[in-house]
């Protein structure tokens, strides 16, 4: 709306490529669109009038139900989720980058702000592309805008903005609702403190526990060291932007009892002290009452250290490092799936496996039996309860059979008195210990581990930074691939919050991260971390490994790096 003007000088090419992207995205739409009405599917139902600016802005449906249609620069039809105002300015409504472009801030004190011509003198935190020197806007100027692509004073808006077909009873409601985004008082943010939780379930590993409590606890020691005291309003002058002073406060909230009564435990916490915030945190089996808690509430749930995450794409407020166990199961899938590949369906392989009841490896082995079942290979699970022995569980298997193995090292360990069934073992490398399981030498020659990790040699230089950080504050080192992540997540926050000034809103602190994770240098345990808009996990594969001979000691991949 508030878009900045192309410079006369804009570069052509600039100018080129960015119409060429919109007529891709536009001919995308139009090949993914229902062709045939009769087998279309239904339209979305009309919106109440409370949320019909939101529909409008987060998916390009109107109040009507019908799809949102806009014309770009050069004759490129936007329809529906294609034409959302959030695509560019992103939920928040404050705005993202495109290229070299700064889309603006189109929340309603930045449009109805008076001109400013001393950027000094503006009283809103800084955002990226926001102008002071313009008109202020009503609501007949910003209807203009998005009709007509018009500013507050007339002249043309950036080509890369659309012009909206609205009537005015869904222009009364998108205008509204840019008005509602900044009644949102931000929570957990005082004038000298920013507060932060990590959350922990009852059924996390203590030893874990420890760990990632000494990181989190010593990080924000270390944040605290610089001098204290009030902090002034903040102007919008880039001299100003690392200038934000605040102490940080961690707040450890620990759950008891049944998942069943965890979203009251939360509410409370919540309730008792606002928090900003969730940052890392450790979960066993069942981290989706948190997961959905922090959905519902609209607090940002950052990298918690889980093995079976939330897997959706379609929610907003929780991000992780990584799917775990089953990002796990997906590599171990393709690889076992690539191996029988051509093979007729009576000769398949049988897949045996074996997890802990009531564990994480549980999710694993379920998600395995559900990527292998449409491909004509048996998949016989064997869950052990407290009391089983392994050697139970490996009773019946053929040589030729695949045997996966989601165990803990305790039960690693024990297998060490069997000798291997199968001479194609895969394992849960999450689970197992990575590099350090315990698994003895006749095991390790025929076992193959999924890796959802770099290995050892890539991620070195990533990991001795924060490997000499703990030793120089002499933080045991008792969980290392959670610990890394716990700083790797602390020093996410860190920078983008010192790109955020004091525009402390919830929202945006996601899009600043999605923006900030894929420039990080510094990625601990992953070779590359990514988190476009609508994804919730940054680093998206890992290897299938073996351990190297003559020792077996070293691990190495056994094949490229896989995106499954």
């Amino acid at each position: 709306m508030d878009c900045a003007r192309v410079s006369r000088g804009a570069s052509a090419r600039v100018r080129w490529l960015a119409a060429l992207a919109l007529v891709q995205w536009a001919l995308l739409a139009a090949l993914i669109a229902p062709v045939d009405k009769a087998n279309a599917a239904p339209s979305t139902p009309p919106a109440t009038t409370a949320n019909t600016g939101e529909a409008i802005f987060q998916k390009g449906v109107l109040g009507s139900g019908e799809p949102v249609e806009a014309m770009h620069d050069g004759g490129v039809n936007l329809r529906g989720a294609a034409a959302a105002c959030m695509n560019c300015h992103r939920r928040s409504g404050l705005g993202s980058r495109e290229g070299n472009n700064n889309i603006p801030p189109i929340t309603d004190r930045y449009l109805v702000h008076p001109r400013v011509e001393n950027p000094e003198e503006f009283d809103l935190p800084y955002i990226p592309g926001m102008r002071t020197n313009r008109e202020p806007y009503t609501d007949a100027t910003i209807a203009r805008a998005i009709r007509e692509g018009l500013d507050s004073e007339g002249k043309p808006l950036s080509n890369l903005m659309p012009q909206y077909a609205l009537n005015d009873t869904d222009m009364a409601a998108l205008i509204g609702y840019l008005k509602r985004l900044d009644r949102r008082r931000p929570a957990g943010v005082t004038d000298t403190v920013l507060h932060f939780a990590t959350i922990i379930t009852p059924d996390a590993d203590p030893v874990k526990r420890r760990g990632m409590l000494d990181v989190l606890k010593q990080y924000f020691d270390d944040k605290n060291v610089f001098p204290l005291g009030a902090t002034p309003p903040l102007r919008a002058s880039h001299k100003m932007m690392f200038m934000v002073n605040r102490r940080w406060e961690l707040h450890v909230w620990e759950l008891n009892g049944p998942p069943s009564t965890w979203h009251e435990q939360l509410r409370r916490y919540l309730a008792e002290q606002p928090v900003f915030a969730v940052l890392s945190g450790l979960g066993g089996k069942n981290w989706a009452p948190v997961h959905e808690f922090c959905e519902q509430e609209a607090v940002p749930c950052l990298f918690p250290n889980v093995e079976v995450p939330v897997e959706t794409d379609q929610d907003f407020y929780s991000v992780y490092f990584s799917k775990g166990v089953l990002l796990e199961a997906a590599l171990l899938a393709r690889r076992i799936l690539d191996e029988a590949g051509g093979k007729p369906a009576r000769a398949m392989t049988k897949v045996w496996q074996v997890y802990r009841t009531g564990d994480s490896g549980e999710r694993g082995a379920e998600a395995l039996a559900a990527a292998l079942k449409g491909h004509g290979i048996a998949v016989s699970s064997r869950a052990l309860v407290p009391g089983d022995s392994i050697a139970r569980a490996l009773h019946g298997m053929s040589h030729g059979d695949v045997l996966v193995l989601w165990l803990r090292p305790p039960d690693i360990a024990a297998l060490g008195r069997l000798p291997p069934p199968s001479d194609n073992v895969f394992m849960s490398g999450l689970l197992g210990g990575l590099d350090s399981t315990p698994l003895s030498a006749s095991w390790r020659g025929v076992t193959r581990l999924a890796y959802p990790f770099d290995l050892p040699d890539g991620r070195r230089v990533r990991v001795d930074y924060a490997f000499g950080w703990f030793s120089i504050r002499k933080i045991p080192m008792v969980a290392p691939q959670v610990q890394a992540d716990t700083y790797l997540a602390c020093g996410l926050l860190a920078e983008t919050l010192s790109h955020m000034v004091d525009a402390f809103e919830r929202d945006y602190l996601i899009e600043r991260i999605q923006d900030m994770l894929e420039r990080r240098i510094l990625t601990g345990y992953y070779p590359r971390l990514t988190l476009a808009p609508g994804q919730r996990f940054a680093s998206k594969g890992g290897y299938i490994v073996r351990f190297a001979e003559p020792d077996r000691v070293r691990v190495v991949a056994d094949g490229d790096w896989m995106v499954p």
